[in-house]
Parts: structure tokens; sequence; C-alpha cells
């Protein structure tokens, strides 16, 4: 019989603010989803922090006042590897959140999201050890807080949270990685380009994750998916969504013709 529930585990995973303390608390949790030691109980989610841990660094600052550095020099590089180490580690935030602040969904999606967190945790730790390996760590540059800060704007509402922290902040990963990996490529970096692959890929499959989640929602609810995608985009987005587009990693993903055209037509348009 199980000893305990996901929901207590994924609050103590988004408490530990040491990062490879979450990490092991993320893998150790999912590894007991598994072997049937952690009970899945929707009722006992509904809460979770409004700031998880983290720890003292990196400074956290607008996105206009991230350094530019070219990725010629191997700080450029660094800073670069960090800058996606960052996003990871607050994806595994967003991923067992998911898991403790929505009460009432079926089993399966807090599973679903225990294994993203479990997988956002070991893309963190490729690429801390990658960063270690050019001369820094985590927490060397500064960074911003954009993707938490959307999940606090989307937590009265999974339907609302499925729809844009997966398939529009998340989804974005899916459309720069090519473009960041020919850079990579050209300035010679083929380890991070390999671990950049392995992230990609799993990266499409989170995103479908959300995707399912979100129609499930809408199916439940009778609301028409495609049309609310839009509305909500227009809502929440104010700068408006930024192409180019990874077409087939978001068909891949579940993005349906309907909705990439959507996307297409909303390029650089301010909601």
């Amino acid at each position: 019989m199980p000893d305990s529930c996901l929901i207590t585990a994924a609050r103590a995973c988004l408490a530990e603010s040491d990062p490879a303390a979450k990490c092991r608390l993320s893998r150790d949790a999912f590894g007991a989803l598994q072997a049937g030691r952690l009970a899945v109980d929707p009722a006992a989610a509904g809460s979770a922090f409004d700031a998880p841990g983290r720890p003292a660094r990196p400074e956290l600052v607008p996105p206009r006042d991230l350094p530019r550095r070219r990725l010629g020099s191997p700080e450029g590089q660094a800073a670069l590897v960090h800058a996606i180490a960052h996003i990871e580690f607050n994806a595994i935030n967003l991923a067992w959140d998911a898991v403790a602040r929505f009460a009432g969904m079926p089993p399966d999606y807090y599973r679903d999201w225990a294994r993203v967190a479990a997988e956002e945790a070991y893309h963190f730790g490729l690429l801390r050890e990658r960063l270690q390996e050019l001369g820094y760590d985590y927490g060397d540059f500064p960074a911003h807080n954009g993707l938490w800060s959307m999940a606090l704007e989307t937590a009265h509402d999974v339907l609302v949270r499925m729809a844009l922290v997966p398939r529009v902040l998340e989804a974005r990963g899916l459309d720069v990685t090519p473009g960041m990996m020919q850079r990579l490529r050209e300035a010679g970096d083929e380890r991070t380009v390999a671990l950049l692959e392995i992230i990609l890929h799993d990266e499409i499959g989170h995103v479908e994750i959300g995707t399912r989640w979100y129609r499930y929602c809408c199916a439940r609810r009778g609301v028409e998916p495609e049309a609310r995608f839009q509305a909500l985009i227009r809502e929440y987005i104010p700068g408006g969504v930024r192409g180019p587009f990874h077409i087939e990693a978001r068909r891949q993903a579940g993005f349906s013709d309907t909705e990439l055209a959507g996307l297409e037509a909303l390029d650089g348009i301010p909601t």
C-alpha cells in the first residue's frame, strides 16, 4: 500500500530551495510514484506556494536588463547555457505546482506532471554540469522570473494554466531551440548541442501533455478549445506572440492546423 501522498511530495519539492536537493527530491518522488509508494489523491490538491523555494542566486532582474553576450566567447556560451538552465529550474517548480495547486483532475493528470517534473530536473542537472565544465555554475549570471510570473497569473484556473504555460511559454522553447543549436554549432559547442537535442525531444512531450489536459478541461466545460486558446492569448500575452514557429514540433505536441494558423496570424501583433 502507498505510504504517502504525491501531493505532499509535490509541496516538499516546491519548498526546497537548494537546486541539487530539489532535483533529487523530484526524481525520488517520481520513482516512488512509479513503484506504488505514493498515492494519487486529487482531493488533496488545491494549494501551492506563491513563491517556491529557490536559491539566493541568480539575481532576478527584468528581461530588458539582462546583458547580451556573444556566443563567440566562453562567457557568452556559459550565459546561454545558464539561461536555459534557469528555464529548466523554473519548469521543475511549474510542474510540481500543476500537481499541488489544482484539485479534482483525473489521477493520470498528476502522474503526467510528476513525470514532467522529474524530466525537468534531469534537464537542469545536464545543463548545470555543462555550466561547470565551462567554469561557471548556476547563479553566476542574472536571470528573469517570467515563467513563474505566468504561473501566478494562471493559478486560479487549470484550463488557463494548461493553455498558457505549456502551450505558449514552454512551447516557445520548441521554436527557439533549433536556432540556438545552430548558433552553438557555429561556435563549435557540439557538447551543448547534444544536450539541447535531448531536451527538445522531451519538451515536445511536455507540451503535448499540456495540450492533452487543456483539451480535457475544455471538453469537461463544453468550451471550444481552438477559439478559447486564441482568446486566452489575446487576454494574457500583452506583447502578442512571436514567430517563427517550429511547425513540425508543435504538430507533434498536439497543435492543430487551425491553432498554428491562428498563431501565425497573431505573430507580433500586440493584443
